[in-house]
């Protein structure tokens, strides 16, 4: 069991439980480090802090998601230590938010068209307070049993490519790289082995800011672990981890803390953020 997970979900994006609830779940697993890394939002920072403060041995990162776009598809940007009450920072976020409601509503439309009838209202009811994102669809499409699982309405329908996919509002990785420096954030990029050509995009933005890189990732081989450790080492990037855990409930997902991440993944980070706010 890792003591370090540094990408987590909460139901301020698209996960299932709240900031509170993961907070106190990482307490009861022993992990050491965390960080909340919702979509496109860190509007679950706030609670996330307060309640660590229950749990002193837990340190909770300040953290988020970015998606952005580039020619072959989507690649995320993950932001740590970042000043989550940053007005540039929550304007950019929150137009980010707004696209998603547009483009949720487009799959729901293209998703009728193919035959799958699922509700706008079942879906935003399945979402709460948090931004309608893919995931919500998803469970949507569980519920009616138009799915078996919910990897496949990716597979099959609402992924990228797909024939219910719709675009959204995004920024390219560099920009969202200059984004998380400019609110003083340490810019790490996600899940690398899923992009086309990772060392190529890595080398692109080193220059523009990037500290790290995911290396060890839910979905990640021992062989994905090696290739990315080693990405790290040769571009003098930390070699960062997480589960992805949103807490759907589904069988296959890592749980929390379920990724063998090392310590000194979550320790040259802090070590960075210290010396970057000297």
């Amino acid at each position: 069991m890792s003591q370090v997970d540094l990408h987590i979900h909460s139901n301020a994006s698209d996960g299932r439980f709240s900031p509170d609830a993961i907070v106190r779940m990482a307490a009861g697993l022993d992990l050491k480090y965390i960080s909340l890394t919702d979509h496109d939002s860190m509007a679950g920072i706030p609670a996330a802090l307060k309640a660590a403060r229950d749990f002193p041995k837990l340190t909770v990162i300040p953290g988020v998601e970015i998606s952005t776009e580039v020619p072959e598809g989507e690649v995320h940007m993950l932001g740590y230590f970042i000043d989550f009450t940053s007005a540039g920072l929550q304007q950019s976020l929150e137009g980010f938010r707004n696209s998603r409601l547009g483009r949720a509503q487009g799959m729901i439309a293209k998703l009728a068209n193919l035959g799958v009838n699922i509700d706008w209202a079942r879906v935003k009811e399945l979402a709460g307070d948090a931004t309608v994102g893919r995931p919500h669809i998803a469970r949507a499409m569980l519920e009616k049993g138009y799915i078996n699982t919910f990897e496949e309405a990716f597979d099959k329908y609402i992924g990228h490519g797909g024939p219910a996919y719709v675009e959204r509002d995004k920024m390219t990785p560099v920009e969202a790289v200059e984004l998380i420096l400019r609110s003083r954030g340490l810019p790490v990029l996600a899940h690398p082995f899923t992009v086309s050509e990772p060392e190529a995009l890595v080398k692109k933005l080193k220059p523009a800011g990037l500290v790290g890189l995911e290396a060890y990732y839910k979905d990640a081989s021992a062989q994905d672990v090696k290739n990315m450790v080693r990405l790290a080492k040769e571009q003098h990037l930390i070699a960062t981890g997480g589960s992805d855990y949103h807490g759907l409930g589904e069988n296959n997902e890592v749980r929390l803390g379920g990724v063998d991440v090392p310590l000194q993944a979550a320790e040259k980070l802090i070590a960075l953020a210290r010396q970057t706010t000297n």
